[in-house]
Protein backbone atom coordinates (compact mmCIF):
# COMPACT_ATOMS: atom_id res chain seq x y z
CA UNK A 1 0.00 0.00 0.00
CA UNK A 2 2.76 2.64 0.55
CA UNK A 3 4.50 2.09 -2.65
CA UNK A 4 0.62 2.44 -4.51
CA UNK A 5 0.40 5.49 -2.23
CA UNK A 6 3.95 6.84 -3.49
CA UNK A 7 3.17 6.29 -6.70
CA UNK A 8 -0.41 8.15 -6.60
CA UNK A 9 1.71 10.83 -4.67
CA UNK A 10 4.73 11.65 -7.14
CA UNK A 11 2.68 10.95 -10.67
CA UNK A 12 -0.45 12.99 -8.81
CA UNK A 13 1.95 15.87 -8.20
CA UNK A 14 3.56 16.00 -11.36
CA UNK A 15 0.10 16.57 -13.21
CA UNK A 16 -0.77 18.76 -10.27
CA UNK A 17 2.04 20.87 -11.11
CA UNK A 18 1.51 21.02 -14.94
CA UNK A 19 -2.04 21.78 -14.52
CA UNK A 20 -0.97 24.47 -11.96
CA UNK A 21 1.52 26.03 -14.10
CA UNK A 22 -1.07 26.30 -17.21
CA UNK A 23 -3.99 27.51 -15.08
CA UNK A 24 -1.56 30.14 -13.73
CA UNK A 25 -0.84 31.46 -16.40
CA UNK A 26 -4.48 31.84 -17.86
CA UNK A 27 -4.98 33.36 -14.85
CA UNK A 28 -2.20 36.05 -14.79
CA UNK A 29 -2.73 36.84 -18.98
CA UNK A 30 -6.43 37.65 -18.19
CA UNK A 31 -7.62 34.40 -20.62
CA UNK A 32 -9.93 32.71 -18.09
CA UNK A 33 -12.32 31.95 -20.65
CA UNK A 34 -9.93 29.59 -21.71
CA UNK A 35 -9.51 27.57 -18.20
CA UNK A 36 -12.94 25.05 -19.54
CA UNK A 37 -10.74 24.29 -22.51
CA UNK A 38 -7.85 23.19 -19.89
CA UNK A 39 -10.40 21.40 -17.91
CA UNK A 40 -11.90 19.60 -20.30
CA UNK A 41 -8.45 17.75 -21.67
CA UNK A 42 -7.39 17.28 -18.43
CA UNK A 43 -10.80 15.51 -17.80
CA UNK A 44 -10.11 13.19 -21.10
CA UNK A 45 -6.61 12.41 -19.95
CA UNK A 46 -8.21 11.43 -16.67
CA UNK A 47 -10.74 9.32 -18.31
CA UNK A 48 -8.51 8.00 -20.71
CA UNK A 49 -5.63 6.65 -17.96
CA UNK A 50 -8.61 5.04 -15.50
CA UNK A 51 -10.03 3.02 -18.92
CA UNK A 52 -5.84 2.17 -19.57
CA UNK A 53 -5.77 0.91 -16.01
CA UNK A 54 -9.00 -1.04 -16.54
CA UNK A 55 -8.15 -2.40 -20.10
CA UNK A 56 -4.99 -3.66 -18.39
CA UNK A 57 -6.89 -5.05 -15.45
CA UNK A 58 -9.69 -6.96 -17.95
CA UNK A 59 -6.70 -8.09 -20.04
CA UNK A 60 -5.30 -10.04 -16.96
CA UNK A 61 -8.41 -11.11 -15.31
CA UNK A 62 -10.34 -12.21 -18.65
CA UNK A 63 -8.93 -12.38 -21.56
CA UNK A 64 -6.04 -14.46 -21.02
CA UNK A 65 -7.16 -17.66 -19.21
CA UNK A 66 -4.18 -19.69 -19.51
CA UNK A 67 -1.87 -19.16 -16.60
CA UNK A 68 1.41 -19.09 -18.29
CA UNK A 69 -0.47 -16.49 -20.70
CA UNK A 70 -1.36 -14.51 -17.87
CA UNK A 71 2.14 -14.68 -16.23
CA UNK A 72 3.52 -13.94 -19.42
CA UNK A 73 1.60 -10.54 -19.60
CA UNK A 74 2.65 -9.60 -16.37
CA UNK A 75 6.01 -10.28 -16.86
CA UNK A 76 6.14 -7.67 -19.85
CA UNK A 77 3.63 -4.92 -18.16
CA UNK A 78 6.77 -5.26 -15.86
CA UNK A 79 9.42 -4.53 -17.49
CA UNK A 80 7.57 -1.25 -18.78
CA UNK A 81 6.51 0.02 -16.23
CA UNK A 82 9.95 -0.22 -14.99
CA UNK A 83 11.33 1.91 -18.01
CA UNK A 84 8.63 4.15 -17.82
CA UNK A 85 9.41 4.97 -14.29
CA UNK A 86 13.45 5.40 -15.03
CA UNK A 87 12.91 7.38 -18.40
CA UNK A 88 10.09 9.26 -16.10
CA UNK A 89 12.89 10.05 -12.91
CA UNK A 90 15.84 11.31 -15.35
CA UNK A 91 13.36 13.32 -17.44
CA UNK A 92 12.21 15.25 -14.37
CA UNK A 93 15.61 15.74 -12.81
CA UNK A 94 16.76 17.11 -16.29
CA UNK A 95 13.44 19.25 -17.49
CA UNK A 96 12.45 20.55 -14.18
CA UNK A 97 13.93 24.13 -14.52
CA UNK A 98 12.60 24.25 -18.04
CA UNK A 99 9.44 23.30 -17.70
CA UNK A 100 7.18 25.77 -16.58
CA UNK A 101 8.75 27.91 -19.44
CA UNK A 102 8.15 25.16 -21.72
CA UNK A 103 4.71 24.45 -21.04
CA UNK A 104 3.68 28.55 -21.14
CA UNK A 105 4.80 28.96 -24.73
CA UNK A 106 2.89 25.91 -25.95
CA UNK A 107 -0.12 26.64 -24.58
CA UNK A 108 0.12 30.29 -26.12
CA UNK A 109 0.92 28.94 -29.07
CA UNK A 110 -2.18 26.44 -28.56
CA UNK A 111 -4.39 29.37 -28.08
CA UNK A 112 -3.38 31.08 -31.12
CA UNK A 113 -4.56 27.76 -33.05
CA UNK A 114 -7.89 27.51 -31.21
CA UNK A 115 -9.82 25.72 -28.61
CA UNK A 116 -9.13 22.26 -30.03
CA UNK A 117 -5.32 22.72 -29.85
CA UNK A 118 -5.85 23.76 -26.73
CA UNK A 119 -7.34 21.23 -25.32
CA UNK A 120 -5.24 18.84 -27.05
CA UNK A 121 -2.28 20.42 -25.48
CA UNK A 122 -3.44 20.30 -21.94
CA UNK A 123 -4.44 16.27 -22.75
CA UNK A 124 -1.07 15.71 -23.90
CA UNK A 125 0.79 17.39 -21.00
CA UNK A 126 -1.89 15.39 -18.38
CA UNK A 127 -2.22 12.14 -20.09
CA UNK A 128 1.29 10.77 -20.05
CA UNK A 129 1.70 10.98 -15.96
CA UNK A 130 -2.03 9.59 -16.47
CA UNK A 131 -0.88 6.51 -18.31
CA UNK A 132 2.06 5.99 -16.27
CA UNK A 133 0.49 6.25 -12.84
CA UNK A 134 -1.79 3.15 -14.36
CA UNK A 135 0.78 1.16 -15.73
CA UNK A 136 2.72 1.43 -12.03
CA UNK A 137 -0.34 1.05 -10.56
CA UNK A 138 -0.99 -2.42 -12.33
CA UNK A 139 2.70 -3.39 -12.15
CA UNK A 140 2.91 -2.73 -8.06
CA UNK A 141 -0.04 -4.71 -7.11
CA UNK A 142 0.28 -7.67 -9.08
CA UNK A 143 0.32 -10.51 -6.28
CA UNK A 144 -1.39 -8.11 -3.82
CA UNK A 145 -3.83 -10.56 -0.91
CA UNK A 146 -5.92 -6.99 -1.18
CA UNK A 147 -7.62 -5.38 -4.35
CA UNK A 148 -8.98 -2.37 -2.15
CA UNK A 149 -5.66 -1.95 0.09
CA UNK A 150 -3.58 -0.64 -2.86
CA UNK A 151 -6.57 1.35 -5.13
CA UNK A 152 -7.59 3.09 -1.83
CA UNK A 153 -3.65 4.06 -1.25
CA UNK A 154 -3.07 4.97 -4.61
CA UNK A 155 -6.27 7.02 -4.41
CA UNK A 156 -5.22 8.49 -1.30
CA UNK A 157 -2.03 9.51 -2.63
CA UNK A 158 -3.39 11.63 -5.46
CA UNK A 159 -5.79 13.27 -3.30
CA UNK A 160 -2.38 14.59 -1.31
CA UNK A 161 -0.61 15.46 -4.03
CA UNK A 162 -3.67 17.49 -5.41
CA UNK A 163 -3.82 19.06 -1.90
CA UNK A 164 -0.38 20.36 -1.80
CA UNK A 165 -0.58 21.52 -5.61
CA UNK A 166 -3.53 23.66 -4.33
CA UNK A 167 -1.54 24.99 -1.24
CA UNK A 168 0.99 25.78 -3.27
CA UNK A 169 -0.59 26.90 -5.85
CA UNK A 170 -2.12 29.65 -3.48
CA UNK A 171 1.00 30.00 -1.21
CA UNK A 172 0.42 28.88 1.13
CA UNK A 173 3.16 26.48 1.42
CA UNK A 174 6.53 26.08 0.51
CA UNK A 175 8.24 22.95 -0.46
CA UNK A 176 11.99 21.87 -1.38
CA UNK A 177 10.53 20.48 -4.67
CA UNK A 178 13.98 19.81 -5.53
CA UNK A 179 14.16 17.64 -2.87
CA UNK A 180 10.97 15.97 -2.95
CA UNK A 181 11.68 14.54 -6.16
CA UNK A 182 15.48 13.26 -5.41
CA UNK A 183 13.96 11.44 -2.56
CA UNK A 184 11.13 10.23 -4.02
CA UNK A 185 12.98 9.35 -7.08
CA UNK A 186 15.31 6.88 -5.13
CA UNK A 187 12.31 5.50 -3.53
CA UNK A 188 10.88 5.14 -6.71
CA UNK A 189 13.78 3.13 -7.77
CA UNK A 190 13.66 0.99 -5.41
CA UNK A 191 10.05 0.31 -5.71
CA UNK A 192 11.01 -0.26 -9.62
CA UNK A 193 13.91 -2.63 -8.59
CA UNK A 194 10.81 -4.63 -7.02
CA UNK A 195 8.85 -4.14 -10.22
CA UNK A 196 11.80 -5.76 -12.51
CA UNK A 197 12.30 -8.67 -9.59
CA UNK A 198 8.77 -9.56 -9.88
CA UNK A 199 8.73 -9.38 -13.52
CA UNK A 200 11.45 -11.85 -13.86
CA UNK A 201 9.57 -14.01 -11.43
CA UNK A 202 6.53 -14.23 -13.59
CA UNK A 203 8.98 -14.82 -16.62
CA UNK A 204 10.37 -18.00 -14.66
CA UNK A 205 6.47 -18.87 -13.91
CA UNK A 206 5.82 -18.72 -17.27
CA UNK A 207 9.02 -21.26 -18.11
CA UNK A 208 10.64 -17.89 -20.35
CA UNK A 209 13.00 -18.10 -17.91
CA UNK A 210 14.76 -20.94 -15.81
CA UNK A 211 15.80 -20.85 -11.97
CA UNK A 212 11.97 -20.85 -10.65
CA UNK A 213 13.75 -23.48 -8.19
CA UNK A 214 17.01 -22.07 -7.77
CA UNK A 215 16.89 -20.09 -4.65
CA UNK A 216 19.91 -17.42 -3.82
CA UNK A 217 19.17 -18.01 -0.03
CA UNK A 218 16.37 -18.69 2.07
CA UNK A 219 16.40 -16.10 5.19
CA UNK A 220 12.68 -17.33 6.41
CA UNK A 221 13.53 -18.30 9.32
CA UNK A 222 14.96 -14.83 9.95
CA UNK A 223 12.89 -13.08 7.88
CA UNK A 224 9.22 -14.44 8.76
CA UNK A 225 6.82 -13.61 5.96
CA UNK A 226 4.46 -12.61 8.42
CA UNK A 227 5.44 -10.13 10.26
CA UNK A 228 4.60 -6.78 9.57
CA UNK A 229 8.20 -5.69 8.36
CA UNK A 230 8.32 -8.55 6.36
CA UNK A 231 5.11 -7.60 4.76
CA UNK A 232 6.15 -4.08 4.02
CA UNK A 233 9.56 -5.18 2.60
CA UNK A 234 7.61 -7.13 0.17
CA UNK A 235 5.23 -4.85 -1.01
CA UNK A 236 7.57 -1.44 -1.02
CA UNK A 237 11.06 -3.06 -2.38
CA UNK A 238 9.44 -7.03 -3.29
CA UNK A 239 12.20 -8.03 -0.90
CA UNK A 240 10.82 -11.77 -0.18
CA UNK A 241 13.10 -14.25 2.33
CA UNK A 242 13.27 -17.09 -1.00
CA UNK A 243 14.11 -15.07 -3.71
CA UNK A 244 15.61 -16.62 -6.69
CA UNK A 245 19.22 -15.97 -7.79
CA UNK A 246 17.72 -14.48 -11.35
CA UNK A 247 15.17 -12.15 -8.90
CA UNK A 248 18.57 -10.95 -6.27
CA UNK A 249 20.48 -10.62 -9.87
CA UNK A 250 17.99 -8.55 -11.56
CA UNK A 251 17.33 -6.66 -8.24
CA UNK A 252 20.60 -5.56 -7.60
CA UNK A 253 21.66 -5.00 -11.75
CA UNK A 254 18.89 -2.20 -11.58
CA UNK A 255 19.14 -0.70 -8.41
CA UNK A 256 23.05 -0.30 -7.71
CA UNK A 257 23.56 1.47 -11.25
CA UNK A 258 20.45 3.38 -11.37
CA UNK A 259 20.83 4.77 -7.87
CA UNK A 260 24.26 5.93 -8.58
CA UNK A 261 23.36 7.79 -12.07
CA UNK A 262 20.52 9.15 -10.27
CA UNK A 263 22.38 10.77 -7.32
CA UNK A 264 24.94 12.31 -9.12
CA UNK A 265 24.97 15.75 -9.61
CA UNK A 266 24.28 16.16 -13.36
CA UNK A 267 26.42 18.82 -14.76
CA UNK A 268 25.91 22.36 -15.45
CA UNK A 269 27.20 23.32 -18.66
CA UNK A 270 29.74 26.58 -18.11
CA UNK A 271 28.43 29.99 -19.14
CA UNK A 272 30.19 31.69 -22.06
CA UNK A 273 32.36 33.83 -21.07
CA UNK A 274 31.70 37.31 -21.50
CA UNK A 275 33.60 40.05 -22.47
CA UNK A 276 35.40 42.51 -20.85
CA UNK A 277 34.97 46.40 -21.41
CA UNK A 278 38.10 47.03 -21.96
CA UNK A 279 38.75 44.27 -24.54
CA UNK A 280 38.67 45.31 -27.74
CA UNK A 281 35.63 44.73 -30.03
CA UNK A 282 35.66 41.66 -32.13
CA UNK A 283 36.64 42.49 -36.04
CA UNK A 284 33.34 42.00 -37.47
CA UNK A 285 32.26 45.45 -34.96
CA UNK A 286 35.56 46.99 -36.06
CA UNK A 287 34.51 46.42 -39.44
CA UNK A 288 31.36 48.44 -39.04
Amino acid sequence: MFATYLIGLREGLEATLVVSILVAFLVKSDRRNRLPWVALGVAVAVVLSVGFGALLTYTRTTLLADYRDRELFEAITSVAAVCFVTWMIFWMRRAARSIAGELREGLDRAIAVGPIAVVLFAFLAVAREGLETALLFFAAVQGAESDTGPLLAIIGGIITSIVIGVLLYASAVRINLTKFFTWTGVLLVLVAAGILKYGVHDFQEADVLPGLNTLAFDISGTLDPSTWYAALLAGMFNITPAPTVLEVIAWLAYAVPVLLLFLIPGRKRPAPPQPSPESPAPAASQAA
